[in-house]
């Protein structure tokens, strides 16, 4: 396998077995799933959080599922030793809060998912059963997320061929989190609860994608199709992807926080590139201890072979765990030092034979961070809280000098092809992120693990598309039925009213558009913004040019103090350069057409007494008469402000139509 790793776009997907899939998640414009409360989102921090909210404590436990395993994803996080606080926002009760049984799907929910099932050729189940699906991260005070399989079987067409859609599952959303919290044994984690229950669209994808860039063609696609509804939530966070990608020498890895589709090929071919290099580095680890070396593809492995390279791997890593902190008492790094006076210990770990393997920090061509185990390690690290870890391969650094690197060694009794990892933190934390650093090093001896990783996101955006580990990859024992919700069924009757009342295609809004009186970069903005439906709501009694300006402007107001604001301009009540004082005087509100008329008297918007406009507009002509003759219309722009200037007051386009028309008239 010669792929160069540095030049991660130039891999060939289909040379490396290249598989990818999509899960779509997007919210849906309604109230929650299961209480009925306001889908209203709070925009508050863990800083402006109101006072007077209240909060509540909560700590979690994986519980066993239906077939009597814990799924392993709920095993990891109950290690983590975590505890929860809900801030409880005005559209949280008793169910947000895991005190009353939950109320049925909503209605309208289930047929926004229905409708979009219809739109991707998907086929409806007979009988929606609402299942619990463990989720013990604390982002649910249930400790699970209530999900229904919908519709299954599905066909999304794209431009670069079908893709399979294998559900289409309708579940809450989680809670939003604001905030962690160190504690002396562990971690606090806030929540708020006003996104918890929120309706969501799950669309999972067979694994069609042919190549990273189909992957932005096709969210793009399940995007179109989601807003044909005009039923869902729109803005940063309504909706999110996740990749499902793998090489043939690699595994599946579930990739989230891919917001920005534009991102999305970068992400897919650096995860290719992680997997490639991992599965190279995973042989070369097994040369060292004459192991069999790994297949060229994941469905050759031999369970029997794996399962005594992870014996041996074990037995090459045992965990020895060592406190070093005395090799610290006088170090000049700030960071460390900092940490041990204020109670922190410093561990080591050593990894036999792993020198030169953790690796230092590279860039590709594109200037992502080329894979290296040493990231790796530290991911699993923080998943214990901490801030990270300091390895051999990059020191000294950080203030840690040559001399207490040397010092290590030796009071470890490292040999030259050795490592070791240190961790500076309260005692039981450095403990277990050492232990799941240790369990992340003997699996380098295998091919990449399947997990959930996150995209790196720093200030807002993806810092270079690379990903860091979040948890193990779910199983199947994590769901099992929601015994409060009863089974709901889907007759024939419901689908064939769902197939009958299908919103309008893209081309259909476009063509109905076309025949109203808007620009074409008006109606291009109306469809973009998914303002069509209400614009043609109030066309037929509005003129359609300034019904959209004003829309557009103003597409955040309630649209029928819009309309009358149009309607008082149009019966001339209103001067058109006092409509958007008008418009913000009001917002939020709806006043009736007398109530803004009286507003219009008492502040002085009506237009003004223009009756002997013609008379100064003429005059001024008069007076500039050669300058006129010489520049002819083109003379409109600059009489415009001398007009404007000596009939304050006076309507726009009524100065410029009467100009218009003393100039044509002089040039006769």
């Amino acid at each position: 396998m010669t792929a160069d790793l540095t030049r991660p776009d130039q891999l060939d997907p289909q040379a490396l077995g290249f598989m990818c899939g999509l899960e779509v998640h997007q919210q849906l414009a309604t109230g929650k799933l299961h209480s009925r409360q306001k889908g209203e989102l709070y925009d508050i921090t863990i800083d402006t959080v109101p006072e007077h909210w209240p909060r509540f404590a909560r700590k979690l436990r994986a519980a066993r599922g239906e077939g009597g395993a814990v799924d392993v994803a709920a095993r990891f996080e109950a290690k983590r030793n975590r505890s929860f606080q809900y801030v409880q926002s005005p559209n949280a009760g008793l169910i947000e809060l895991d005190e009353q049984p939950p109320l049925a799907l909503d209605v309208e929910a289930v047929d926004i998912t229905l409708t979009v099932a219809a739109l991707l050729n998907a086929r409806p189940v007979s009988l929606i059963q609402t299942m619990r699906k463990t989720v013990v991260d604390g982002s649910n005070t249930s400790g699970f997320q209530r999900t229904s399989l919908m519709a299954t079987a599905g066909t999304l067409e794209t431009e670069d061929g079908p893709v399979g859609v294998d559900v289409v599952c309708l579940e809450e959303d989680s809670a939003r989190k604001l905030d962690t919290v160190d504690e002396k044994h562990g971690q606090t984690v806030i929540y708020n609860l006003d996104r918890l229950g929120l309706p969501l669209i799950e669309i999972a994808t067979a694994p069609d994608v042919k190549t990273p860039e189909h992957a932005k063609i096709t969210a793009k696609a399940l995007g179109r199709v989601l807003r044909q509804t005009r039923r869902v939530r729109r803005g940063l966070g309504s909706i999110r992807q996740d990749l499902n990608v793998s090489v043939g020498c690699g595994d599946r890895v579930e990739i989230k926080g891919c917001q920005d589709l534009g991102w999305i090929p970068s992400i897919i071919r650096l995860e290719m590139a992680r997997q490639v290099h991992f599965f190279r580095q995973a042989n070369e680890l097994r040369a060292q201890l004459d192991l069999p070396p790994l297949p060229a593809h994941r469905d050759l492995d031999e369970p029997s072979v794996e399962a005594s390279v992870r014996e041996r791997a074990a037995e090459h890593l045992p965990l020895r765990l060592v406190n070093v902190s005395q090799v610290f008492s006088s170090t000049s790094s700030g960071m460390v030092s900092e940490a041990l006076n204020n109670g922190a210990t410093m561990l080591a770990l050593p990894l036999p034979g792993f020198s030169g393997r953790v690796g230092k920090k590279t860039l590709d061509e594109q200037g992502a961070q080329m894979p290296r185990l040493g990231r790796e390690l530290a991911g699993a690290a923080k998943l214990a809280g901490v801030k990270g870890i300091f390895h051999s391969d990059e020191l000294p650094a950080y203030g840690i000098t040559q001399d207490e690197v040397d010092s290590l060694t030796a009071s470890l009794e490292l040999r030259t092809e050795d490592a070791f990892v240190l961790c500076c933190a309260p005692k039981w934390q450095a403990e277990l992120a050492l232990e799941a650093v240790l369990g992340r090093a003997r699996l380098a001896y295998h091919r990449i693990v399947q997990e959930v990783r996150n995209v790196v996101v720093k200030k807002g955006a993806p810092d270079d598309g690379t990903t860091t580990p979040m948890r193990p990859l779910p199983g199947g024992s994590r769901m099992y039925p929601e015994t409060d919700v009863l089974p709901q069924a889907i007759s024939n009757d419901n689908w064939h009213h769902v197939l009958s009342h299908l919103p309008m295609s893209d081309e259909e809004r476009r063509s109905r558009l076309s025949t109203t009186d808007t620009s074409a970069d008006q109606a291009k903005q109306i469809l973009s913004r998914e303002l069509d439906d209400l614009f043609m709501e109030h066309a037929a009694n509005l003129p359609h040019k300034a019904w959209a300006s004003l829309l557009l402007a103003h597409d955040d107001q309630a649209p029928q103090l819009l309309v009358n604001i149009l309607n008082l301009r149009e019966a001339n009540e209103v001067g058109r350069d006092n409509i958007t004082a008008l418009v913000e005087a009001h917002a939020g509100r709806c006043p009736s057409i007398d109530e803004l008329r009286a507003y219009i008297e008492a502040n002085g918007l009506a237009p003004a007494d223009t009756s002997g406009l013609a008379d100064v507009i003429n005059a001024i002509v008069a007076e500039r008469l050669d300058f006129v003759k010489d520049r002819g219309m083109g003379a409109i722009g600059p009489l415009m402000g001398v007009v404007m200037q000596a009939a304050r007051g006076a309507d726009g386009k009524e100065v410029s139509s009467l100009l218009k028309a003393a100039i044509q008239a002089a040039m006769e």
